[in-house]
């Protein structure tokens, strides 16, 4: 049973259970793309890039962004899934002096490290910032008015799925060899329901 990251081949009698990445990715931008009033620069940190979260969740995001023709996807790189490579990338996108309106970060990491960059350089407020997971420190990010979306990973969920279908493969029962665990949108109107 292969649990959170879906490997490319999928053989037979071998089984996921986990989140459908693109869903992160579609459902940070829909927000983002109308926070913006559907028009702005968006910028993506990508998290590994060898990684299918990372690549489908990127994907997610360029294909609301193409439905947007005044929505600009002007920079992207790997900053994989770290605080600090987040923080170091959009202190770069900064200092170049380009029109920055919004941040869609794969993960929560890489979002609070680019928060860090805009508040350093004076500008919180004034980017829209998202990211994946609902972390706890993205979620108190998010309290404090920081972080502007997110997206649950439903670590939980995913966990238990695993175990109930090793459990049943154990048993000798037939499981589907897909489950998928739906992703959540946080955003300050529900973030409290998360907050544990």
């Amino acid at each position: 049973i292969y649990v959170n990251r879906k490997p490319a081949n999928l053989p037979e009698g071998v089984a996921f259970v986990g989140s459908d990445s693109i869903d992160a990715g579609i459902f940070q931008m829909e927000w983002i793309a109308e926070a913006l009033g559907g028009k702005g620069n968006v910028v993506i940190l990508n998290g590994n890039l060898s990684q299918e979260a990372a690549q489908m969740r990127t994907e997610g995001v360029k294909q609301v962004a193409a439905k947007f023709p005044d929505i600009a996807i002007t920079k992207e790189q790997e900053g994989k899934w770290s605080r600090e490579e987040g923080l170091a990338i959009m202190e770069n996108w900064l200092s170049s002096g380009d029109q920055i309106d919004a941040v869609a970060a794969n993960n929560d990491e890489m979002a609070i490290g680019a928060l860090a960059a805009i508040e350093a350089a004076g500008k919180l407020g004034e980017i829209i910032v998202g990211g994946v997971d609902a972390s706890a420190d993205a979620l108190a990010e998010m309290d404090a008015g920081r972080l502007n979306v997110t997206v649950f990973q439903d670590a939980v969920g995913q966990g238990e799925g695993g175990i109930a279908a090793a459990i049943a493969l154990a048993r000798g029962e037939a499981i589907e060899q897909i489950t998928w665990i739906p992703y959540v949108l946080v955003t300050p109107e529900n973030y409290k329901d998360f907050m544990q």
